[in-house]
């Protein structure tokens, strides 16, 4: 699917899936939670890709487990565990050549996950993060977008999503920004109206003269 051909105030970045491939951490820290809850892992495996960590764990823990206590556990275990982490290809070249203040990084993850993983997956930092602490709904509601194009001072209808997960493209959609779909962490094929990309080689960012954006495949 070719990408759009109009141009932007700012792009939204999610960071799982999208900037950072922490696939085999989450495999590993998750399956480990479900094990010690006896919950069955691939309804939870499936679920909790884009939503923040303590929403799967309200819907998946057994009744009477501490959501909070479980989710603060959890975090540090993913914190502690940076084995196999690695950009998404191309993405920090991508990123270089997009100029400050007109990009942010929007993730469901809490924000010492986020910094950490950035760090160990060589991914810069933008002056805009926003986090799971920061809204008081997360993905699939648009909250965290709408926060983050009110941060950069642009509207959220001139800006382009860049997401991975299902919760992410609806988050995206119910803000009324467009959307890029990165794959490179898929399995299988997600059905989506959005452009897909595997990754962010072969990709450029134009600046105009108002310092929009315009995507260029080289």
């Amino acid at each position: 699917m070719s990408l759009p051909t109009r141009s932007f105030a700012a792009f939204l970045f999610d960071m799982d899936g999208t900037l950072v491939n922490s696939m085999a951490v989450v495999d590993r820290v998750w399956r480990a939670w479900a094990a010690r809850h006896g919950i069955e892992t691939d309804p939870l495996m499936a679920a909790l890709h884009g939503v923040r960590a303590i929403e799967t764990i309200r819907r998946f823990a057994p009744a009477g487990v501490d959501a909070e206590a479980e989710t603060e556990a959890l975090t540090q275990a993913e914190i502690d565990d940076i084995e196999g982490l690695a950009e998404i290809r191309g993405a920090a070249a991508f990123l270089v050549r997009i100029p400050a203040g007109r990009w942010a990084l929007v993730t469901s993850a809490p924000r010492a996950l986020a910094l950490r993983r950035l760090e160990a997956a060589g991914i810069p930092l933008p002056e805009v993060v926003i986090t799971a602490e920061d809204v008081a709904h997360g993905k699939p509601a648009p909250d965290c977008f709408l926060l983050g194009a009110e941060r950069l001072g642009v509207d959220i209808a001139d800006c382009l999503v860049w997401e991975d997960s299902p919760a992410g493209l609806a988050a995206a959609d119910a803000s009324g920004a467009a959307a890029v779909m990165i794959t490179e962490t898929h399995h299988e094929t997600i059905a989506t109206p959005h452009p897909a990309r595997a990754d962010y080689r072969d990709l450029d960012v134009e600046t105009d003269a108002q310092g929009w954006l315009r995507l260029v495949a080289r």
